[in-house]
């Protein structure tokens, strides 16, 4: 399955992206992740995380715009792919943030792009890209933001609202939400693994048979190892 996740910070992207990733590691599929498109890139190390948050406001939108269209190869070329947040994520906080001289966003991002990465995408007839919609209450999200604040939090308490609002109004805009390639799952008041499986249930519809088959497959619990005999497949734990 090709995931965008979307959503609101501390609704849940990241974890879920961890779990669905695990979980098709265990079925020995080779996933493809890429979790870094909040500024500043969280695949960077710690000193250069520090120093992209100063970089001058042409070269933030510069570095942005070539990732953000470089994993529309990555979606493409990738069966297993995690993008969390990626184009729809970039349009709202810069256009929220942008001018906020306490935020790390930059002001004029094209704002007629996400469509064209969309297209993109689309126009290459992929059979299982799903868009998942990640939301939680604003007393989740708040609650979140105390107990485990990130390093570089870009959103503000007092914006929750609205900025769930926004997340809403865009991913309805959207070509994937718009061919029914959308699914909502909202994390309050559910563990990790609760909401794990309410998403592979409400994606179920959206997949390939060949998803379908990988999902039915009973594998142990813990680790294992492949093997052959005869010519059939066995699950060796250990």
């Amino acid at each position: 399955m090709r995931c965008i996740f979307v959503g609101i910070e501390y609704a849940g992207k990241t974890t879920l992206v961890n779990l669905l990733t695990d979980y098709y590691r265990h079925r020995k599929l080779i996933v493809h992740v890429d979790d870094h498109f909040t500024i500043p890139d969280s695949s960077l190390s710690e000193e250069s995380r520090a120093a992209y948050v100063n970089f001058p406001e042409d070269v933030k939108e510069r570095m942005q715009r070539m990732q953000l269209q470089y994993h529309v190869e990555v979606i493409r070329n990738y069966p297993n792919t995690m993008i969390a947040g990626w184009h729809i994520e970039e349009l709202i906080y810069s256009s929220f943030y942008g001018d906020d001289p306490d935020s790390p966003y930059y002001t004029k991002y094209h704002i007629n792009a996400q469509r064209g990465y969309e297209t993109q995408v689309i126009e290459a007839r992929l059979p299982d890209v799903v868009m998942i919609h990640l939301t939680a209450s604003d007393d989740a999200i708040a609650e979140r933001m105390e107990t485990d604040p990130h390093d570089y939090q870009i959103i503000k308490k007092s914006d929750i609202s609205t900025l769930k609002r926004l997340f809403d109004e865009e991913i309805d805009r959207s070509l994937f939400a718009q061919k029914g390639r959308k699914i909502v799952l909202d994390t309050t008041e559910k563990t990790p693994t609760e909401s794990l499986d309410e998403l592979l249930l409400l994606s179920e519809p959206l997949v390939t048979f060949g998803e379908l088959a990988v999902r039915a497959m009973d594998v142990p619990d813990s680790d294992y190892q492949v093997c052959y005999e005869n010519g059939v497949r066995k699950m060796i734990p250990g």
